[in-house]
């Protein structure tokens, strides 16, 4: 097995979520960092590792941004980080699969399963010239579980967040 990390210049978690049932308002997380082990030949996985830093959310807008930072969603003071840690993954074919782990928002864990897809590995064509693997991953969440329910009973804001990765992953040199 390999251990990979994520590229933070080549690594997008972004997020939709229904807006009073007229549109789904776009963030995403600017900053984060991670990690995985990897086995391209058997494709097992392990030692899963992301942490995003929660006031690095971004929904294009200045006062909203706040607001999601604030104590009626992320809380970002208290809970600076949410994780993401995983030991497995369940290939479905050469190229798909699954990831469940546990993702902790606001002190509370939830298991989460990803769908995963392996768009390519190759070694990288310019620059650094190591193997890298390009993933997209999805679920979706009820940020209620993780006790996030501003809005929730009003119809204001959906509970369900659908979540989505795009991410390109380094090989170590070690």
């Amino acid at each position: 097995m390999a251990r990979y990390e994520l590229d933070p210049t080549h690594t997008a978690v972004y997020f939709k979520v229904d807006h009073i049932g007229y549109a789904k308002t776009l963030g995403i997380f600017t900053d984060l960092t991670g990690s995985f082990s990897y086995d391209t030949e058997t494709q097992e996985l392990s030692d899963v590792e992301v942490a995003i830093q929660a006031a690095s959310v971004s929904t294009f807008n200045e006062a909203r941004d706040g607001h999601v930072q604030n104590r009626d969603f992320l809380d970002v003071t208290t809970y600076p980080e949410i994780t993401f840690f995983a030991n497995s993954g369940t290939p479905t074919d050469a190229t798909s699969g699954t990831v469940t782990g546990d993702l902790t928002i606001l002190g509370k864990t939830q298991p989460v399963t990803l769908n995963v897809t392996l768009n390519k590995v190759a070694e990288y064509p310019f620059g650094h010239k190591r193997e890298v693997l390009g993933l997209s991953l999805d679920t979706s969440i009820l940020r209620s579980q993780f006790g996030m329910n501003y809005g929730v009973e009003n119809g204001l804001v959906g509970d369900e967040v659908t979540i989505n990765i795009e991410t390109e992953a380094i090989k170590s040199d070690d």
